[in-house]
């Protein structure tokens, strides 16, 4: 009988032959350096393939006014557009401004729901970003009285 272990040690051992080969899935490799690097909105949209950002009604962003705790800041984004591949949150003066990203598509609820960090008050931006490579956002002013990030 195999153990776990064993299982592990070979699985790791075909996840390096395909990488090597460069057969490993794409998805695998989902994280976007550009993305997590970007400082401002319009470098995070164009790392997700999005054009420069357009205000939009049609994209709503949730959360509170004033956030009693930085650490645990609920914040939301929806859209009712159609054609929407990504929903972005992002929270302009944190050091990463990059907070979520979920994929969606038609066959979607596009609501989501998250917490975030904050250091301090800041602007926070939900972008959608379309098939077609419009980027479309909504922005709300975030009070922190109390920072996350260790403030």
């Amino acid at each position: 009988m195999q153990t776990r272990r064993e299982t592990l040690k070979q699985s790791a051992v075909v996840a390096g032959l395909l990488a090597s080969t460069g057969l490993f899935p794409q998805a695998a490799f989902a994280f976007n350096k550009a993305a997590f690097d970007a400082k401002t909105v319009a470098d995070a949209a164009k790392a997700f393939g999005g054009g420069a950002p357009v205000e939009s009604k049609d994209v709503s962003i949730q959360g509170p006014d004033i956030a009693e705790n930085g650490a645990v800041v609920p914040l939301g984004v929806s859209t009712t557009l159609a054609g929407v591949k990504h929903l972005l949150l992002l929270v302009e003066k944190n050091p990463s401004a990059l907070v979520a990203m979920f994929n969606t598509n038609d066959a979607v609820e596009s609501n989501f729901s998250t917490r975030a960090k904050m250091g301090q008050s800041s602007d926070v931006y939900a972008i959608a970003i379309t098939n077609d490579g419009k980027a479309l956002y909504a922005k709300k002013e975030v009070k922190v009285t109390l920072g996350g990030c260790g403030g």
